[in-house]
């Protein structure tokens, strides 16, 4: 594997799984992939006894249990080692900022190491995403009526700009309806085949399917007999209603059909 970035030192991307979203969590497992100057890239992955026990919740978003990392080292067993590997990298990955690096540091305070950043450039593609796309109604406006919104923020600006931004969707996308009823359709995302309205199950090949997190694209039957977990950690979590009724209804053997009912 090589790659061709320009660098004057190695670029290692990162990504964590942990016990949770807190700073007091743990890692269970770090995958890196360093982009060496010349070409080369190194990828490894590790995983790492956290210690403590792994919340449902969280092996059911990265499928990583306590019998999975049992046998495995404990990040002080690793830690001089990784701050080794790390010397002198720039570093690179999705939510970096707010996520990995705070969490990695914290995980190197409690073994006595410091993972000093100053030093380093830090490319986060989140960052980037939002920079390049922003989702706001003056991004909208800029894109679809090519210009400036003036007195964002103020309630009359902001509806006669969305009402111009509408007008620029139909005039931009030929096959966007035009009547309030097929506007509604299209917005409740059942012409891209969602079968609830935050798009977590959709229809793929006729069979209702996860749409998110790492199962994406397992059919919910499968999902209710190998992990369930998954979800009576989705009832816990801030799911819409009809989301979660799905969810519920899948732990009862209960799945949608094409018809909008629901069957064994």
């Amino acid at each position: 594997m090589r790659h061709d970035f320009d660098l004057d030192r190695p670029l290692v991307f990162f990504d964590l799984e942990t016990t949770g979203t807190m700073m007091t969590d743990r890692i269970v497992e770090i995958c890196l992939a360093k982009f060496i100057p010349g070409g080369e890239v190194e990828l490894k992955t590790r995983r790492i006894n956290p210690e403590r026990h792994i919340p449902e919740a969280a092996s059911a978003i990265h499928g990583i249990f306590d019998a999975d990392v049992a046998d495995k080292p404990t990040f002080a067993a690793i830690a001089s080692a990784l701050l080794l590997y790390l010397e002198g990298c720039d570093l690179a990955g999705f939510n970096l900022k707010q996520f990995d690096i705070p969490l990695l540091q914290e995980e190197f305070k409690r073994v006595g190491l410091e993972f000093d950043i100053s030093q380093r450039r830090i490319v986060d593609m989140q960052v980037i995403f939002h920079k390049k796309e922003p989702r706001t109604l003056s991004a909208a406006y800029k894109f679809y009526c090519g210009k400036d919104l003036e007195d964002a923020h103020s309630a009359e600006a902001d509806v006669l700009a969305s009402v111009e931004v509408l007008k620029g969707q139909m005039e931009k996308y030929p096959d966007l309806p035009h009547s309030v009823s097929e506007l509604h359709a299209f917005c409740d995302r059942k012409e891209d085949h969602w079968i609830d309205s935050s798009g977590r199950f959709r229809w793929i090949d006729g069979e209702p399917t996860l749409a998110f997190s790492k199962h994406s694209g397992k059919s919910i039957k499968r999902m209710a007999e190998e992990e369930p977990g998954f979800f009576r950690w989705m009832l816990k979590s801030s799911f819409p209603e009809d989301t979660k009724k799905i969810a519920e209804n899948a732990l009862k053997g209960i799945f949608p059909t094409k018809k909008g009912n629901a069957s064994k």
